[in-house]
């Protein structure tokens, strides 16, 4: 049974949500832009709403796997109209704590504490490229369409430029950054946007979902920070160090040893044993839930 929990995260009430919806099945959460009449536009309200979702799943136990993904036929078509009036009215101060809540957004998908899957379809345009390049798994529908198209309007894609270019590498985001030009769903592909096309997402996903609910929760969560510790591509002596330390930290860790010691004693691991435990009740909040992250 779908797990739609009303709780609060931080000061942000879950239960009175206007642009997203949320849902956590069996290990899996949802977080669902809810604003098909608009083609999921992204405004202040949904961005507070998406930044507080993801703090209430980054501190459930019950979850191990984020889905990202979209009612309607559109994924996003980027920055609501409204909010972008009223971002023309705005003075400098005003525009920054706005470009900093979009900011917080972005790093709170890049570094939250369990895998990500964003489910595409239809049109993806602006900050919506960001969501999907700061999500670990990208699939897209063969009908999808991406455009980072902020010149046009005189604009720069600023606060998403570093999950893009990472993505689908700095030459080709002078190309798509500079022409706002549409690409296909192949192309996306081809440039790291996304991994995978499929016209039936949910099936596509499913797999990929299967995959890491095996997987140790920790280990998965100490893959992402490595990872981030690697983007420059530096491999000197502080690589070699840090690497070599994190090795040894979690083969002594409480997860680590119950991973080898399931594998040699040829049982599951306790991670996998915990997804058959029941769901919390509808009155548990995120800090009666707490993970061991």
């Amino acid at each position: 049974m779908t797990d739609r929990l009303n709780s609060t995260s931080g000061t942000k009430d879950l239960s009175n949500l206007q642009h997203v919806t949320y849902a956590l099945n069996n290990g899996v959460a949802e977080l669902i832009l809810d604003r098909a009449e608009v083609h999921n536009a992204f405004d202040e309200v949904m961005i507070s709403e998406m930044i507080s979702v993801l703090s209430y799943f980054a501190e459930h136990k019950q979850c191990q796997v984020l889905v990202l993904k979209a009612n309607g036929k559109n994924f996003s078509a980027g920055a609501d109209l409204n909010w972008m009036r009223k971002q023309a009215k705005m003075d400098f101060e005003q525009n920054l704590n706005d470009a900093k809540a979009l900011a917080k957004l972005m790093q709170d998908l890049d570094t939250f504490p369990k895998p990500t899957i964003a489910l595409v379809q239809g049109a993806a345009f602006g900050g919506a490229l960001g969501l999907i390049c700061a999500s670990d798994i990208a699939i897209a529908t063969t009908r999808a369409s991406f455009c980072l198209s902020e010149v046009k309007l005189g604009l720069i894609p600023a606060v998403i430029s570093p999950y893009v270019a990472r993505a689908m590498g700095n030459r080709a985001s002078r190309r798509y950054m500079l022409t706002a030009e549409r690409f296909s769903a192949d192309t996306a592909l081809k440039l790291n946007v996304i991994h995978e096309i499929s016209d039936d997402l949910d099936a596509a996903a499913k797999p990929m979902i299967d995959a890491l609910l095996a997987n140790s929760p920790q280990g998965m969560a100490w893959v992402k920070t490595l990872l981030s510790h690697l983007e420059d591509g530096v491999i000197d002596q502080n690589t070699i160090d840090y690497t070599s330390e994190r090795i040894a930290r979690i083969r002594v860790s409480t997860e680590g040893q119950e991973g080898l010691n399931a594998f040699f004693e040829k049982r599951l691991p306790n991670w996998q044993q915990a997804l058959s435990a029941p769901s919390p009740t509808p009155t548990q909040k995120p800090s009666d839930t707490q993970g061991a992250l």
